[in-house]
């Protein structure tokens, strides 16, 4: 949409980040987060240059996930103690940079509404010296979930094949669709038996969507149950260091050039 005349400088100005991806579930126990991590790991190594930012205050868990413990966090940037450039913490194992959560501290929504614009725009200025940000959205669809949302050029949502997981992907898809009619929204499925399976989780949630909301976001792709993630997240390490090669990385890795390719 053009700006209109009567719009401020700054909003004129502001723009979505081209680079901005952001990965979302509607409610949390769908591997989100682990998703999150290892989709910023796979375009790490195709050479781009990545930051994942963890955008889940109240379940903040990636470098947990990642066994960091980063001198400073999320926290630190909302109350203004440092800025966000100095809350980013680099992982080395993977070749990728984070911005930690705070677990507990509560969620975004709770923030002040300018205080949530201004590290919404910190965000976007420093997201400028990537070539991909990853945004780890909370469950839901609140008020911080959805300005989040906001920033990205690519929303990813995430799913299986629970009655549940598939009712609140299609409640965030209805609300981010709602509030940006020409999102670009993809879908993944995860902990498929098959592709095939995948592909019939994914056929359900297409149905809703084309016919309550008239639009087909597309299935950008199905991740294959596999027991080696659950190893890799017992054991704190990235399932693309410790199993390259495992079917879920496979996965992963067709997804991340999916998205590279556009």
């Amino acid at each position: 949409m053009t700006a209109t005349s009567d719009a401020t400088p700054k909003q004129a100005g502001r723009t979505k980040g081209r680079n901005v991806i952001a990965v979302a579930s509607g409610k949390g126990g769908v591997g989100k987060t682990w998703f999150a991590i290892s989709l910023c790991h796979a375009l790490a190594l195709h050479e781009l240059k990545s930051l994942l930012f963890d955008g889940d205050l109240g379940l903040a868990n990636i470098d947990i996930q990642l066994g960091l413990m980063p001198k400073h966090d999320l926290g630190g940037v909302i109350s203004g103690r440092i800025a966000l450039r100095d809350a980013i913490t680099a992982f080395e194992v993977g070749g990728f940079d984070i911005v930690a959560g705070r677990s507990g501290s509560g969620t975004l929504a709770n923030l002040p509404a300018s205080r949530l614009q201004a590290l919404s725009d910190d965000l976007l200025q420093t997201g400028k010296s990537y070539d991909k940000v990853i945004i780890d959205l909370g469950a839901g669809v609140d008020q911080g979930v959805r300005q989040m949302t906001s920033l990205a050029n690519t929303v990813i949502v995430l799913t299986n094949g629970d009655p549940t997981a598939l009712t609140d992907a299609y409640a965030f898809i209805k609300v981010t669709h709602m509030t940006r009619p020409k999102a670009d929204i993809r879908v993944v499925v995860n902990l498929a038996k098959d592709k095939k399976e995948g592909e019939a989780i994914y056929a359900k949630l297409l149905k809703a969507c084309e016919g309550f909301l008239k639009i087909s976001p597309p299935l950008l792709g199905v991740i294959r149950a596999d027991s080696k993630v659950s190893e890799c997240i017992r054991s704190q390490t990235p399932l693309l260091t410790r199993h390259p090669n495992s079917i879920a990385a496979q996965d992963i890795e067709a997804i991340a050039t999916r998205l590279i390719e556009g």
